[in-house]
């Protein structure tokens, strides 16, 4: 655009003109410049002159050629723009204000399947790292909140917390009921930790919670809650006792953490060879929850 303005007062004001005589003009350079090399020293062999004639012909008939095919779609975009056509005009000179709306409808057209690809992409990450039952990160996503964190931020407690007798849930009142008191489970467990503290569904009825800044008893003391609310406002019932929970807590203090998710791991399965409804550190004693 800016050197079709600059070049306004030398070629024809139609841009098809200027196209045509601005690609003359460049296909002709060599022959000129062969033609006054050969007048200053002599040395014209016409048998090349010839030559180097005819492949400048053809390829400026192949540059024309493909200047209009260019043109043409450019021409029917106009056409679209501006339906009313004056009978006179026959050839088209598209002014700057036809030009940009060219622009922008080519613009929008690129920019409305981008913007569609990236929220299918959007999608996709959420989909890859969101439990789809209760809405809270699945293992993937999990692991994923914990790599992201600044190293000053890994540190505190890992639990892995599993659903007492989950399992008579599904076959005594149904798979309908069971994925309620998931999602209920889920709920409770997020409005009763902070913020800063990761939730997820890490497989089945077994959670995870990332205790940030955490020591083992306060993660300990905020479990014991949950676990009282619980008894006091059950998410369900099997036989007509409350649904309790076992944990395996482990803290963490920024080493490889699938090492510290596996001390959790042989704590919960401690804690369910116990009797479960209660919590198990890893290495130490066990705390009831009763």
């Amino acid at each position: 655009m800016q050197f079709y303005l600059a070049t306004s007062f030398i070629f024809p004001r139609p841009l098809r003109l200027r196209l045509l005589t601005l690609c003359l003009a460049t296909t002709h350079l060599p022959l000129l410049g062969y033609i006054l090399w050969g007048t200053a020293t002599g040395r014209i062999a016409w048998a090349e002159f010839i030559i180097l004639t005819l492949a400048t012909m053809a390829g400026a008939a192949g540059a024309l050629i493909g200047i209009g095919a260019l043109l043409d779609p450019l021409h029917g975009q106009v056409n679209a723009l501006n339906p009313v056509e004056q009978p006179e005009r026959k050839r088209w000179a598209p002014t700057l204000r036809e030009m940009s709306d060219i622009s922008t409808r080519l613009f929008h057209r690129v920019r409305g399947p981008a913007a569609t690809t990236r929220e299918q992409i959007d999608a996709l990450n959420i989909a890859a790292n969101e439990d789809a039952l209760t809405g809270i990160p699945n293992r993937r996503g999990f692991l994923a909140q914990l790599d992201a964190l600044p190293l000053a931020g890994r540190k505190g407690c890992i639990a892995i917390i599993d659903l007492d007798h989950f399992t008579q849930v599904n076959e005594m009142l149904g798979h309908e009921e069971g994925d309620r008191v998931l999602v209920d489970f889920a709920t409770r467990l997020s409005s009763q930790t902070r913020r800063v503290d990761i939730i997820a569904r890490w497989a089945g009825q077994a959670f995870a919670i990332f205790y940030q800044d955490a020591i083992e008893e306060e993660a300990s003391w905020s479990l014991a809650r949950i676990a009282e609310r619980m008894r006091r406002e059950p998410v369900g019932t099997v036989n007509g006792q409350p649904i309790t929970f076992s944990v395996g807590l482990c803290a963490w203090r920024g080493g490889p953490v699938m090492t510290a998710i596996g001390k959790a791991d042989e704590a919960l399965y401690r804690a369910k060879n116990s009797g479960r409804g209660q919590i198990q550190r890893a290495e130490r004693p066990a705390v009831s929850l009763r």
